[in-house]
């Protein structure tokens, strides 16, 4: 019979510098003999000389839970002289502690019906059940969620058809029945016009929402007043508050700005605050607030002092698979869709939201949106002249940066990046003067209204016509008042 040591110390060989493969081999001789490829450290951490002295070599490394079913697994193998092979996947405790997959294919070799041979090829499988777990975890998600737009699906053909029954119902009666009065008939008109625009917000929900979710509308995130933009998009909801007698009270600094996409946050905004009208009764008030909450996000609260969500529908919010709607205080209806875009809407700009409700004492919902930093372009080829209106800025108002550009040309190419709140240009330069990179900047920025001051040692009534009709009223000459620049910063922010 060939030596032992002869016969394996060769897969020391195959084995070096493998982290993922080793070899052990144990013969039953008159004193038992056992040999571990150098490797093993790669796998558990200790060496082969280690595993030697424990007890049972590597299978004593086997985590707790799989420990019985593989020494059962063993003990069956070992008891049936017909097998001589068996393959076991397992985790081992390494020396640091760390949970490691082995795959062990073992294989036995008997003599007169006793095992003279022992020999288990270990493979370090980790990276595989990793990759296993992570696809069904995968797996498990999709499921979930073809589970969740079968439901979405059922109750949006419900919710689709359901309206029809009011508008061909009472349509019919105006058609076909001659004597109708004309306050029935108003009546019925009524009905008509509530459930065609209740109608037109389910669809139209649907449609930004399914949008939202395949990628077919495109987040374009620019520097947004805070105060400025929630006002203007709940502008149309106002009177409805005056029919309810609400009072809308917005509380938020003048110099708080975020990165979002008007259209699409305006509509967060306009379904938070519609919902919170539509569920507070007459003569009572909502409020609108923003702070700055973590690092680089702003919190915004809407709170209404209406309804109230009972505990049990509080987690059927923002679900595409739960229906969930209340009439509102004075009867109004809503598609139930809102607040499911709402959170669609956010989770695109990479915020949260979440809310606190309690029955009969009204709703408070949160949502965080990426802060835009307060910063002030200054566009100026004098380094001196730099520095001078830096210091200005900076020591009068301490929550702006000032970022500098040489030139217009170079104004241009950093203005996507920065999003300045405001920029103070230099009239006199060479390459662009001041009109023309205001001019420049509109163009790019098609629709949009930026502030601009503009700075000239050679201010005249004909250049400033000239910024007047391009929408820039801010013109001070050089050299430049401190007063007279902070007070124009401030009169363009707030």
């Amino acid at each position: 019979m060939c030596n032992f040591k002869f016969d394996y110390s060769l897969l020391n060989h195959f084995c070096v510098g493998s982290k993922t493969l080793a070899f052990i081999a144990k013969r039953n001789e008159a004193a038992i003999e056992t040999y571990v490829t150098e490797s093993i450290y790669e796998l558990t951490g200790y060496t082969n000389e280690e595993i030697k002295k424990l007890q049972d070599n590597h299978y004593s490394l086997i985590y707790d839970e799989d420990s019985s079913e593989v020494k059962r697994s063993l003990i069956e193998f070992e008891s049936n002289p017909h097998k001589n092979s068996l393959e076991l996947i397992y985790r081992i405790v390494s020396k640091s502690g760390e949970l490691v997959w082995i795959k062990d294919q073992v294989y036995l070799e008997r003599e007169e019906e006793k095992i003279k041979l022992r020999k288990s090829s270990l493979l370090n499988i980790s990276d595989v059940k990793q990759r296993e777990a992570f696809l069904e975890a995968q797996n498990e998600s999709l499921k979930e969620l073809n589970s969740q737009k079968d439901k979405f699906i059922s109750i949006i053909s419900h919710d689709l058809r359901s309206p029809f029954t009011t508008l061909l119902g009472f349509s019919e009666i105006l058609l076909n029945e001659e004597d109708v009065s004309e306050e029935e008939r108003i009546e019925y008109l009524k009905y008509i016009y509530d459930a065609s625009k209740t109608q037109l917000n389910l669809i139209n929900c649907l449609l930004d929402w399914s949008r939202l979710q395949t990628g077919r509308i495109k987040v374009e995130p620019v520097r947004l007043n805070v105060k400025h933009v929630i006002t203007t998009a709940i502008a149309p909801l106002t009177g409805d508050a005056i029919r309810k007698n609400i009072d809308v009270k917005v509380d938020i600094a003048s110099d708080l700005s975020i990165n979002a996409d008007e259209r699409l946050i305006g509509q967060a905004f306009v379904h938070l605050v519609s919902n919170a009208i539509k569920f507070t009764p007459e003569g009572k008030d909502v409020h609108i607030s923003a702070s700055r909450f973590k690092e680089g996000l702003v919190e915004i609260v809407i709170r209404d002092e209406g309804l109230g969500i009972s505990e049990e529908n509080q987690n059927k919010l923002f679900r595409i698979d739960q229906k969930f709607s209340l009439r509102g205080t004075s009867g109004e209806k809503g598609s139930g869709l809102g607040l499911t875009l709402v959170k669609e809407i956010i989770d695109k700009h990479n915020g949260q939201v979440w809310f606190y409700s309690q029955v009969s004492e009204g709703s408070e919902f949160h949502l965080t949106v990426p802060e835009a930093k307060n910063i002030i372009l200054l566009v100026e080829d004098d380094l001196a002249a730099r520095e001078l209106f830096k210091k200005m800025i900076e020591q009068e108002l301490n929550n702006f940066e000032v970022r500098f550009a040489a030139n217009g040309y170079e104004a241009i190419n950093v203005y996507r990046e920065l999003l300045p709140t405001l920029v103070i240009t230099d009239h006199d330069m060479p390459l662009m003067n001041g009109i023309q990179l205001v001019e420049a900047i509109q163009k790019k920025e098609t629709g949009k209204s930026f502030p601009f001051i503009v700075l000239s040692a050679n201010m005249n009534e004909d250049i400033s016509k000239r910024y007047s009709k391009i929408g820039v009223d801010k013109l001070l000459s050089k050299p430049v008042e401190h007063a007279l620049l902070i007070k124009s910063i401030k009169e363009c922010l707030y």
